[in-house]
């Protein structure tokens, strides 16, 4: 058997979530469940970790997964580069599902190293039968000290899948298949404790170097049918810096929208994405009022691939560094050329 000196190390760091939601001790809410397991609990739920890795553990939060902050994953992405800095070979993130796509995302942009991050969760907590964080939390580790998983960015492991942070979304409220890759695909899988990755993927360009700043509030809106312009008339009284819009389609909005639109975009990054979560947005296609030429003409700026949730994480990064709409503008098109370059 391999000696726990000559097994990768893993850091394991856990901030709560399902996967760390239990009953015991509960009181009152004995029925319910809240996140009170860390990450030694978990690690100390599945022995065979010790088979792939030499793990050690990191606290980070107890919480729900709606209650993180961008803050929050900076201060994560900090420590992550420290233990990288230390000699892991590669890290796993244990959280709840709420923002997983969101949080994994952020690390993706946040994090400098390229050995492998990997963010995983469960959809169904301890106290139920076939609870699935601890088979998630295995094969999570198996890809992070997978010599195969460098250079791919922030990854995604669920259900014994690979999916890659920029296209990985939760499709589903319970299912324990409910992360998947419209756009893509996942990148591989794992099996009988292997990773197989079937395909890589290029790195993101169009990233501000250094530590961010302060993050300022982006507002992310959905259109609907019969909108009109009340909400956008409001976004700079509340000092948003930015908005992301998910449109239509391809990216359409009514045409009512428009004037109250282009103002705004002279004035504050307004990026454009689309409602439906897969795809990328259109460019040069419709001409009608309300329509992608029509928004990209007037100013705003294209999400490309990206899904509303992850372009205003983008958006708020960029922001944190002082970039203007341009810069805005420059960073999301060399981002969206970058996602292209495959490799296989």
């Amino acid at each position: 058997m391999t000696s726990p000196a000559q097994l990768p190390r893993v850091t394991i760091f856990s901030l709560g979530g399902t996967i760390a939601s239990t009953n015991v001790g509960a009181g009152q809410n004995a029925d319910g469940v809240t996140p009170q397991l860390d990450a030694n609990d978990l690690v100390a739920a599945v022995p065979q970790l010790r088979q792939f890795a030499d793990v050690e553990t990191r606290p980070f939060g107890q919480v729900p997964s709606g209650d993180l902050t961008l803050n929050d994953l900076a201060a994560l992405a900090t420590a992550i580069d420290q233990r990288f800095a230390a000699g892991a070979a590669g890290v796993v993130v244990t959280q709840g599902t709420d923002t997983m796509e969101e949080s994994a995302f952020a690390l993706e942009l946040l994090v400098g190293a390229v050995r492998p991050v990997v963010v995983t969760g469960a959809m169904r907590n301890p106290t139920l039968a076939g609870a699935d964080g601890p088979a998630n939390l295995l094969a999570a580790v198996q890809v992070a000290a997978s010599s195969d998983a460098v250079g791919l960015g922030t990854l995604v492991v669920t259900n014994d899948e690979i999916h890659a942070a920029r296209f990985v979304r939760k499709t589903h409220s319970s299912s324990p298949a409910a992360f998947r890759s419209p756009s893509a695909g996942p990148l591989g899988w794992v099996i009988e404790g292997r990773p197989r990755i079937v395909f890589r993927v290029a790195k993101l360009q169009g990233l501000p170097s250094g530590a961010p700043g302060r993050f300022p509030a982006v507002a992310l809106l959905t259109s609907a049918l019969g909108d009109d312009a009340r909400l956008l008339a409001t976004l700079e009284a509340l000092e948003y810096a930015g908005l992301v819009l998910e449109a239509f389609g391809g990216g359409h909005v009514p045409g009512v929208v428009m004037p109250a639109l282009a103002d705004l975009a002279a004035r504050i990054p307004v990026v454009l994405a689309s409602r439906t979560g897969s795809g990328e947005t259109l460019r040069d296609t419709y001409v009608f009022a309300g329509s992608e030429r029509d928004m990209l003409s007037r100013g705003l700026i294209s999400a490309g691939f990206l899904d509303g949730p992850k372009a205003r994480i983008l958006l708020s990064l960029l922001l944190s560094h002082g970039l203007a709409i341009e810069g805005v503008r420059d960073s999301f098109e060399r981002m969206n050329a970058s996602v292209t370059s495959f490799q296989s």
